[in-house]
Order: structure tokens, then C-alpha cells, then sequence
């Protein structure tokens, strides 16, 4: 069998075992099993393209897998759950910086005449530069090293618009090679090469990241991280291109359009077009006023009373937030439930799109408890129950739990799909303080006359909760 043969052959098999990968995270039960076969797919990738470039030298990539390694390794035992949103910002950034850096490297090394093959490289450059940028943007709006708030400043989408044309006519440019670089002599810009015009966009690329993602509130990160991923799998696609690599194209496909079809939803459940996303518009704050501030007057309760609530329930929705994920209350949660059920009562989570700090968070803390994956239902699926349930017990859900989505213009959120909390005859929200959400606003459920405030960090109250209705049986 020939070389070329192999080749295809192992690219073939690394391309089905990525696509049955993305399969299989699809689902809570086979999400292992698909990261396993898609590792499995990029290894075999990796092995058969060093075998088949005929390298000489294997000191530095040998070097490379160990330090890489070596640092996934320690980032995975060591990032927290709650920070596993940077992580995922971080990595987005990071393929985004290699297809940069790649295609940047391929032009200078052997400049394309190649239109095709130079159109890639420019485009390579360009998504991966955004890419990296906005992704070190969103890891530091989520660490808090970036403000959450949106930064605006005065002709931000004019100047935006500007730097893309300009980016596209130096590509332009630096497609046609020497050519475009005599039309560029010819105007006036006799300083320009094809090695600085490449460099030029890899700056312009780099400044766009930053200028897309710092207008976006912190609230909406969960929609910026999935785009920013389907960004990384655009470059890496158009880096195959550059490198004529098969199965580069194919696994950049597969994560750039998954990504897409996860922006998409993510913006139907935050009520925002897919456009106003990509010219980074939303997530400011409103210019609209609704008037005075209403004063919002809580009920406390203690331990005992929350128990003592909790006995007489007979259907509870629990409501996971982000302040389930801080305090990594997760295990608690699901004993809860698990007791509740024990004395008869029908224990359920209603699941946000958006809750937490990335797409399905939720879902993958609560599946690390070991919460049954029949009993985690999206908010399509449970909206309309809460009217039917004797208790909703909300764990720092701020912003997707607040009924101003529905009437109040003035909100940041308005018009965002929100689970339907406050219609449930009774509501306990457990929150470490009574401070605004990640939205910076106030949660008007707070104020209603069915609600009630059990502060405190989410795993000491509710593990206090837990003994107090162990204590009464």
C-alpha cells in the first residue's frame, strides 16, 4: 500500500471518530465516550501527518506533546469547576492563536501565488487574531481581571466597520502577490510588502478581538464563549486550506458549525439575533428609563422555616444558578433531592440555557453529582409546570429567574426567556448575599409575596437544610 494510500485511510478514520465524537457529547450518558473517541481521532491525525511530513527532527514536538501534557494535565485537576468557563475562553483563544501563527509562518516561509491557497491565509489570520484577542477579552471579563460592564465609546461600530474593509483590501492586496503590491507602489505606499501587509492584518486582527468583545456585558458571556468557539474552528478550517491538510478542514468544520448551530440557540434564549452578536452591540446598558426605582422588600427565613416548607411540598423544581456552581454545592443539592424524594415528594431542575458562565455549565455540574439525566429538563420542557408546583427553589439564578424580562423595556434583559419561578405557590431562593446578578440589576422576584430569601452560601445552607429535615422525621 502506498503513502498516499495511509494517509487517506487514517484521515478517513480520524474524521469518522470526530464526527461520532460531536455525536456523543450530545449527550450527558455518552459525553466520555465522545471525548475519548475524538481524542482518539486527533491522535491518530497527529501521528499519521508527522509520519507522512518525513521530520527529521523530533526533539521539539516530542518536547511540545510532554510540556502540553504536562500543563493540561495540571490546568485539569486544578481549575475549579466555577472556573471552567475561562478555561474554555482560554482554549478557544489558544486555536486561535495557533492557525494565526501558522498561516502567518506558511506566507512568510513560501508567499502563495496561489489565490486560493493566499485568500486561506489571509482569513486564517484574521479569525485567528479576533479569536485570540476576544478570547483573552471574555477569560478576563469572567475572571474579573476585565470589567463585566460593556465598554462603549463614541463611533465604536463606525471604527469596527473600517478596520474590517481595511482588512479586506489589504487581503485583497496580498492575495494577487506582487501584483497587489505594485498597485500598492503605484498609490503612494511604496513601504508596503507582502511581509508587512501579512503582519498588518495579524495587528488589525488582533485589535478587532479586543474592540468586538469589550462592548459586551458580562451577562452574555455564555454566548460570546460559544461563538468565539465556532470562530476557532473557522480558522482552523482555513488553516487546512493553507496547509492542504484534509482532516484539518474536516475538524474545523465540525467545531466551527457546531458552534454556530450553539450561538444560535444560545441567542434565542438570551432574545438576541445572531447579528447583533457578531457586531458586538448587545449587553449595554439601556438608555431607556422606566422612571423611579422600585424598592424591593425581601422576606427572610431561617433554617427551620425553610424545612418546615420543604416537609409540606409534595413537587419541587430546583432551579441551578451560578451561585450553585461557586460554592460547589452540586452534591448537596442532589442528597437534597434525593431525601425529598424518600418522604414522597417529585423532585425535578429546570435548566437554563444560559445559567451559569457557558452553555450547558448546569448540566455539567449536576451530572458530576450524579444527578440522573432524565430528571435535568430544559426550559421548554418545564416552563409551564411551575404554575403547578408547590415549591421552586431557586440557588443563585439572578438573571434568568427575573420577571422584568417580561414588561420592563428599560432592562437589560427584556425580552429574554426566563423560567417561570415566580408563578410556583411558593419560591425559597438561596443566595449568599441580596445583591444584583451578573445582569447588575435587581431581581424583581425578590420583592413578591411568594417568595422567600434563605441566605447564605449555597452548600452550608443547604447542608444545614438537609440535617434539620433529617432532625424532624
Amino acid at each position: 500500500m502506498h503513502r498516499e494510500d495511509i494517509l487517506i485511510i487514517a484521515y478517513l478514520i480520524s474524521s469518522v471518530l470526530f464526527i461520532f465524537g460531536i455525536k456523543n457529547l450530545s449527550g450527558v450518558k455518552t459525553a466520555r465516550r465522545g471525548n475519548f473517541l475524538a481524542a482518539l481521532g486527533m491522535f491518530l491525525a497527529v501521528v499519521v501527518t508527522l509520519w507522512d511530513q518525513k521530520i527529521v527532527g523530533y526533539e521539539l514536538i516530542v518536547a511540545g506533546i510532554f510540556l502540553g501534557a504536562l500543563i493540561g494535565t495540571v490546568m485539569a485537576m486544578k481549575v475549579a469547576m466555577t472556573g471552567m468557563p475561562q478555561m474554555v475562553a482560554l482554549l478557544n483563544g489558544f486555536g486561535g492563536a495557533a492557525s494565526l501563527l501558522v498561516a502567518q509562518a506558511e506566507f512568510v516561509h513560501a508567499p502563495s501565488h496561489d489565490i486560493p491557497v493566499a485568500v486561506s491565509i489571509v482569513l486564517s489570520i484574521l479569525i485567528g487574531g479576533v479569536t485570540f484577542t476576544g478570547s483573552l477579552i471574555a477569560f478576563g471579563k469572567l475572571q474579573g481581571v476585565v470589567t463585566e460592564k460593556s465598554v462603549m465609546f463614541p463611533l465604536q461600530h463606525p471604527l469596527n466597520a473600517l478596520l474590517i474593509l481595511v482588512t479586506v483590501a489589504l487581503g485583497l492586496f496580498m492575495a494577487m502577490g506582487a501584483h497587489g503590491v505594485e498597485s500598492l507602489h503605484s498609490m503612494g505606499m511604496g513601504f508596503l510588502t507582502l511581509d508587512r501587509l501579512s503582519y498588518i492584518i495579524a495587528g488589525i486582527a488582533l485589535l478587532l478581538g479586543i474592540l468586538l468583545v469589550i462592548p459586551i456585558g458580562g451577562a452574555d458571556m455564555p454566548v460570546v464563549i460559544s461563538l468565539l468557539n465556532s470562530y476557532s474552528g473557522i480558522a482552523a478550517a482555513t488553516t487546512g486550506f493553507v496547509l492542504q491538510n484534509t482532516v484539518l478542514i474536516i475538524t474545523g468544520s465540525l467545531v466551527g458549525a457546531s458552534g454556530i448551530i450553539l450561538t444560535q440557540i444560545m441567542c434565542k434564549s438570551m432574545n438576541r439575533s445572531l447579528m447583533n452578536v457578531l457586531l458586538g452591540g448587545f449587553g449595554q446598558t439601556p438608555t431607556v428609563s422606566s422612571g423611579e426605582k422600585k424598592q424591593i422588600t425581601v422576606k427572610e427565613i431561617g433554617v427551620e422555616e425553610a424545612a418546615m416548607v420543604f416537609e409540606t411540598a409534595r413537587s419541587i423544581i430546583v432551579v441551578p444558578g451560578y451561585g450553585m456552581a461557586v460554592a460547589q454545592a452540586q452534591h448537596v443539592v442532589r442528597e437534597l433531592g434525593e431525601l425529598l424524594e424518600k418522604h414522597g415528594a417529585q423532585v425535578r431542575f429546570a435548566i437554563h440555557p444560559v445559567a451559569g458562565r457557558m452553555p450547558g455549565h448546569m448540566n455539567v455540574l449536576l451530572a458530576e453529582a450524579n444527578v440522573p439525566y432524565e430528571k435535568l429538563l430544559e426550559m421548554d420542557q418545564i416552563n409551564d409546570d411551575f404554575a403547578n408546583t408547590d415549591l421552586a427553589l431557586v440557588i443563585g439564578a439572578n438573571d434568568v429567574t427575573n420577571p422584568a424580562a417580561r414588561h420592563d423595556e428599560a432592562s437589560p434583559i427584556y425580552g429574554m426567556p426566563i423560567l417561570n419561578v415566580d408563578k410556583a405557590q411558593t419560591v425559597i431562593v438561596v443566595k449568599r448575599s441580596l445583591r444584583s446578578g451578573y445582569a447588575g440589576i435587581d431581581n424583581e422576584l425578590y420583592g413578591f409575596d411568594n417568595c422567600l430569601m434563605y441566605l447564605g452560601d449555597a452548600k452550608e445552607a443547604i447542608s444545614k437544610l438537609i440535617a434539620e429535615i433529617k432532625a424532624s422525621k
